[in-house]
């Protein structure tokens, strides 16, 4: 299905699922996670209804979490090998690695209806750091789309708007905000 005023695609599928307990650079793969209303990924070190950023939840203790959840598009994996990296489902930090869906071109407060119940509202678009060169040197500038404003290629951030499971296969259905109040993603 295709949105006829932005000609965006609204369906897409869950490539993957992945999940980490602790604060470290990739998560791991799993056969399914559970997405909680207001709190993120079950287990995950990044859930929870303040900001569990490591930098930013020392300067600011009290800040809602607009970071639950981390979605990126499994189509880059195929551009980035081609520039010489490697790079598998879950390693980049991402939740949810989907495809058929042009993830970053999507405006601030579009929803995602995941699987049967799940729903993300997406947040902003995740800036690259420097954790991304560590994990493979010179990725991080990949990750950066040159033209006349830098654009990000790490994926998108999000919160849960409604609980559910989610799994490989299930479906991505997309939900624009209403046209008049399209605004682009921004950096976070």
């Amino acid at each position: 299905m295709v949105h006829l005023i932005t000609g965006l695609i609204l369906k897409g599928t869950v490539v993957a699922v992945a999940s980490n307990t602790k604060h470290e650079f990739s998560k791991r793969a799993k056969e399914s996670i559970k997405l909680i209303e207001d709190h993120g990924v079950e287990g995950d070190a990044h859930a929870g209804r303040f900001m569990q950023h490591r930098y930013l939840a020392k300067q600011m203790p009290s800040l809602l979490n607009n970071r639950q959840v981390h979605l990126l598009a499994s189509e880059l994996f195929a551009d980035l090998r081609s520039s010489g990296f490697t790079v598998a489902p879950g390693e980049l930090g991402e939740n949810v690695t989907t495809a058929g869906l042009s993830l970053t071109n999507f405006p601030l407060g579009t929803r995602l209806r995941i699987g049967r119940s799940a729903v993300v509202e997406l947040t902003g678009l995740r800036t690259p750091c420097a954790l991304i060169d560590r994990f493979r040197n010179g990725l991080k500038r990949a990750m950066i789309m040159k033209q006349e404003q830098p654009r990000f290629r790490c994926g998108l951030l999000g919160v849960v708007k409604t609980t559910g499971h989610i799994r490989p296969g299930d479906l991505i259905k997309v939900d624009l905000p209403p046209f008049d109040g399209l605004q682009p993603l921004p950096a976070l």
